[in-house]
Order: structure tokens, then sequence, then C-alpha cells
């Protein structure tokens, strides 16, 4: 580790297999915390390049509890994390407004790292147990349009590395590879990202495995559509800047979507959402990033035609009835 931390501090880059090999190494316990801390600071001072990204992400897919879920046309929705807004938890709302629509999500999620709480913090708080039982995953897709795949479940091998990115503290690249690494390789992704140099590495690596993909990065930073500034929204072979005023909303300030400072207040506003009682910016938000995910499984829906599913979705109830059925499945 000595040599590649003087090679990345003389502002070098790593090749594909460089890469591959040192995060399957880190997961084999190869190096100690301070040697893994330092790794992981140096993509703080510099963006990741491709390469690098494409090794990480092949060492842990390689490396990853596998599951077969190819029989669904599945999405999933979410976003690198650590834009440090400290929203309410977009993503996985709409993930459950997309199921309520009946398309099938298969959600890829963690615990908060740089932010108060992740998805898995919010849906363990409401009663959702972990599983990466293939069997009770595909029963939950069934029933509820959704399942959840709790990261530390798929991918073992860097426990030890969650303890270092809690004392970080901070967004490292691993905020990047998680949208990149769900373990059941979902056919379709929405995912959000922190500034425009990921978005770009994001495309160039999403048109080389061939994913049916969209992404979006607002441009005062947020990793998700927040309606507070315009946004880009980059596709296969569209590139659009696009302003809240585009989608039929209203431009919010970024109060409006301001999430909890604890676990339970998180929770608390996400029950709020589901129950179809969310402020007007809060749904609104909620709505747009559902209905840009229903334009990638369709790519023939207008804009306004997927914010009308959403609406249903959410307001009717069947997003709500999405997430009983799924804590209720096992």
């Amino acid at each position: 580790m000595k040599q590649i931390l003087e090679t990345l501090f003389e502002q070098k880059y790593l090749s594909k297999t460089q890469a591959k090999e040192i995060l399957i190494n880190i997961a084999n316990n190869k190096y100690n915390e301070i040697q893994i801390a330092s790794f992981m600071t140096v993509f703080l001072m510099r963006p990741i390049q491709v390469e690098e990204l494409m090794g990480f992400r092949e060492a842990l897919l390689e490396l990853a509890i596998k599951i077969d879920l190819s029989d669904y046309n599945t999405i999933d929705m979410c976003g690198t994390g650590g834009d440090g807004k400290n929203t309410f938890n977009i993503s996985t709302l709409s993930s459950f407004v997309v199921a309520g629509t009946g398309n099938k999500v298969s959600k890829h999620g963690n615990y908060g790292v740089s932010s108060t709480c992740g998805s898995s913090n919010v849906l363990e708080y409401l009663g959702y147990e972990f599983t990466n039982n293939e069997d009770i995953l595909k029963k939950q897709l069934d029933k509820a349009n959704i399942c959840f795949l709790h990261a530390p479940l798929f991918h073992p091998a860097l426990k030890n590395v969650g303890s270092i990115r809690r004392n970080l503290g901070v967004k490292t690249f691993f905020n990047i590879l998680g949208p990149l690494v769900n373990p059941s390789n979902p056919t379709n992704q929405l995912v959000g990202v922190f500034n425009m140099k990921v978005a770009r590495a994001y495309k160039y690596l999403f048109e080389n495995i061939n994913h049916n993909y969209a992404i979006v990065h607002s441009l005062d930073g947020y990793d998700e559509v927040s309606l507070t500034s315009d946004f880009k929204f980059i596709k296969p072979v569209t590139e659009q800047l696009v302003s809240p005023e585009d989608t039929g909303m209203v431009r919010l300030k970024q109060e409006d979507i301001f999430g909890g400072d604890s676990v339970k207040s998180s929770a608390e506003i996400f029950k709020k959402i589901l129950d179809g009682k969310g402020t007007e910016a809060q749904n609104s938000v909620v709505f747009v990033n559902s209905a840009l995910a229903l334009q990638v499984i369709d790519s023939t829906l207008r804009l306004e035609d997927a914010i009308g599913l959403a609406k249903d979705s959410l307001l009717s109830g069947k997003a709500k009835q999405s997430l009983k059925v799924l804590i209720e499945t096992k």
C-alpha cells in the first residue's frame, strides 16, 4: 500500500486492473485501517477516473453475494449521497411511488454515512427486516412490486470499511460506487450524482455496460432533482438542462425539502408523505423524481403523463400499500 499511496500522492492514476486488485485486497484485510483511510481520502482531493471506477465496480460485483432477478424488469433509484444537503429520503419514497404504479423496483441501499438517515435506516425503523434470501425477495417483488437489497448483506467483504467510512464522516469513492453495484444488476436505473464530473464518468461507464439508464444532477449540488435549481437529465442519446418550471412545478427553496435530524424524525417525515400528508413542496419533488424513473422504464411516456401516474400512486395510497406489503412479506 505504501507504493500505491506514493503513486497517488504524485497525482498519478490507477489502471482498471490496479483499482480492482486494490479493492479486493482491502476486502481481504491486506491493509490496515490507517492505510485504507489514507487511500480513501485521495479521492476527496481529485476526481475519480473512469478506469478506476470500472475497476472498483468490477471488484465489488465479483465479491458480492449473487442474486438473480432477471425475470423481472426492475429499476433501481438511488443517489450517490455525499451532497451534504440533508434532504428527506426522496429516492426511497420515489421507489415506493414507482412500485405503486405496478412497476418492479429492486432498491439497493445502506445506512447513512455522510447523511443522518439512509434508506436502510428508515426502512429498518419502520419494521422492515433485511434479507438476502432470493425466494423472499422475489416474493416481495411479486406482492409489493419492490424488494430492498441492504448493501451489507450483499457486500460482506467490505464490512471492515464501514467503520472507517463512519469515522471519516465525509463522502468517499464508496458513495460513488454505491449505485453501480446493485447485486441484482437491474435492467433500468435512475441515478443521482453530486457533481457533473461524476455524471460524465457514470455516462461513460453505463455506455460500456449497455445499461438502460438516466442520470440526474441539480446544478446547485443535489444528487437528485431538488426543484431548487435547474437540473441536468442525461440519457443514452440525449442530455437536457431542465428547469423546475419545465416540469410544471414551482421552484423551491432548500428549506422546503430538508430532512430530519435523526432517524426517528426522518422516518416520521417519510410516513407523513406516504400517508398523503406531505407538503406541496415535498410531494412535488417526489412526483418529479418518480416520473423520471417511469420515463426510464418506458421512454414513450411524456413527463406530464408520468407525473400523473406518480401522483395517483402516492395520493391514492398505492405507494403506502407497497411499503405495508413489503414489510409483511417474509
